[in-house]
């Protein structure tokens, strides 16, 4: 399992949640909406919940079903993002 960034997020791009990531598995660039959590790096701890102004991320198993979606595009987005975390 891992965490997804979801639809509340787009135009939101706060970044609270990248402060708080331990392994620092958000992705993004100028050019995204949003942010991106890598599912390959993600340890799925939490941390980034609660520090979320938006509340649009959730564990893969919790992702509302409108959004599911996301869960893919979260995988292929943050694999194009370049290498630098913000």
């Amino acid at each position: 399992m891992t965490m997804v960034v979801t639809q509340p997020c787009i135009g939101c791009k706060d970044k609270a949640c990248l402060v708080v990531c331990p392994v620092e598995c958000f992705y993004t660039n100028e050019d995204e909406p949003m942010v991106y959590i890598d599912p390959d790096e993600c340890i799925d701890c939490g941390a980034c919940v609660p520090e979320c102004p938006t509340e649009a991320i959730f564990y893969e198993d919790d992702v509302p079903e409108q959004w599911h979606r996301f869960i893919e595009l979260n995988a292929t987005k943050a694999k194009e993002c370049p290498s630098a975390h913000e």
